[in-house]
């Protein structure tokens, strides 16, 4: 199995010296994949204070996963009439303004619907910050994915521990306004560092991110991708409440720093980790680790909270689940660094499209898991963590069963709108 090739023949070079218009989208990378992990260690003091269960709580990542998955079909659309930069922008104001109204409603209905168009912004977003630094950062193609996938590991990271002080302290609706503030500081940064693009010639058709998954290749990644997704949100979807029914009584702080260990995990594992894997047992034995180690944690976990029962009952073992849960972050930090590698060449189309399709089809995965998870944990935490420990497992049978389709296939280097914008404004910084 071969892998995506680097952009241009250049020096390798070190991946910290960047133009400032990359640092800028980075930062905004890291509060925009906050809001991720943002809501965990609050999940709980939610439920309470606004009378929900955990299946309508995890409605807090289902409307924002279902949302940030079909607006990905549409980002290509947009920036293709509004420009890189105005679309960057577009998606930082939405999470502004959604993240701040999230914090003043009085209802989880309206959390969920704030979440909602957190969503829309975070797509705009995503999509087209990818491209942009992996066409103006400087050095090899998957260098410049490590610094993307360095971004969202220390956003997951940081989003926990930012929920959890600030939800213990000023309550849930702390969190929200804080990633309100931090976002509003990405944004300007984004309008001082970023040049202006000009305006494209070629438009982008909505369906474009579609026809990419009819190359077996791409769609192979992708549904692995969902089925691993459904598993990393039952355990972010879950796992606070077994934590905050135990024996130690682990509130929002605490949540927030389990959860910022996992993150940390993550973007090591991203960062340093994947790489040194890959190039010593490939791409495919790689991922087959992250997928094999991540399960058998959510296996693990399914164990130690045996006895921990929905109306309060506290029987399991609260630190072998922090253990696991920790622990999980390093066989994700794998899958997010080799999988987004592999997802750029899986199909002869642009890279941002293919990011597109892809992301579109792991959405899914994350909203169906947390959605899935929230209603099995009413019954049942341990039912939970089974299912995703299951599901991560058919991730690994689909993509054994299909490796001959995942290979390396030609991408062009700089075939979109969006790469030829952000190569000008290279040009330009």
């Amino acid at each position: 199995m071969t892998t995506v090739e680097t952009k241009v023949a250049e020096p390798e070079g070190s991946i910290l010296r960047q133009p400032r218009a990359v640092w800028a989208v980075a930062f905004a990378c890291v509060v925009s994949f906050m809001g991720l992990g943002l809501v965990d260690p609050i999940l709980t003091s939610i439920a309470k204070d606004l009378n929900a269960t955990s299946g309508q709580v995890s409605l807090l990542f289902t409307s924002y996963l279902v949302v940030t998955a079909v607006a990905m079909l549409v980002t290509g659309w947009v920036s293709s009439r509004i420009g890189v930069k105005w679309t960057l922008i577009s998606g930082l104001a939405i999470i502004v303004v959604f993240s701040a109204l999230g914090g003043l409603m009085n209802s989880v209905a309206g959390i969920i619907w704030a979440r909602a168009f957190w969503g829309l912004g975070n797509a705009l977003f995503i999509a087209t910050s990818l491209a942009t630094i992996t066409s103006l950062a400087k050095g090899p193609l998957k260098k410049a994915i490590l610094l993307y996938e360095s971004a969202l590991g220390i956003g997951i990271g940081l989003g926990p521990i930012v929920g959890g002080q600030l939800g213990e302290h000023i309550g849930w609706r702390g969190p929200f306004f804080g990633v309100a503030v931090l976002m509003a500081i990405g944004l300007v940064a984004t309008l001082l560092f970023l040049p202006a693009t000009p305006k494209p010639a070629q438009k982008v058709s909505v369906a474009d991110p579609i026809k990419a998954l009819k190359y077996p290749g791409l769609l192979v990644v992708a549904v692995t991708a969902l089925l691993y997704n459904f598993g990393m949100f039952v355990l972010m979807a879950v796992a606070p409440y077994p934590l905050a029914l135990g024996s130690t009584h682990f509130g929002a702080a605490q949540v927030g720093w389990v959860f910022f260990g996992w993150g940390i995990c993550l973007a090591v594992m991203s960062i340093w980790g994947s790489s040194w894997l890959e190039n010593r047992v490939g791409t495919f034995a790689a991922i087959v680790v992250g997928l094999v180690g991540f399960a058998a944690c959510l296996a693990l976990m399914a164990v130690f909270s045996q006895g921990n029962t929905t109306d309060g009952v506290s029987g399991g073992q609260p630190w072998g689940i922090v253990a696991c849960l920790v622990a999980s972050g390093l066989f994700l930090g794998i899958m997010n660094t080799t999988v987004t590698t592999l997802v750029m060449g899986a199909a002869p189309v642009p890279r941002p499209v293919a990011s597109a399709g892809y992301s579109f089809v792991r959405f899914f995965g994350g909203a169906v898991g947390a959605y899935v998870a929230g209603k099995v944990a009413e019954h049942t935490f341990q039912g939970a963590f089974v299912l995703g420990a299951g599901v991560t497992v058919v991730a690994l049978i689909v993509l054994t069963l299909f490796r001959r389709f995942v290979g390396g296939a030609p991408v062009p280097a700089h075939g979109t709108v969006e790469e030829a914008e952000v190569l000008e404004m290279a040009d330009a910084d």
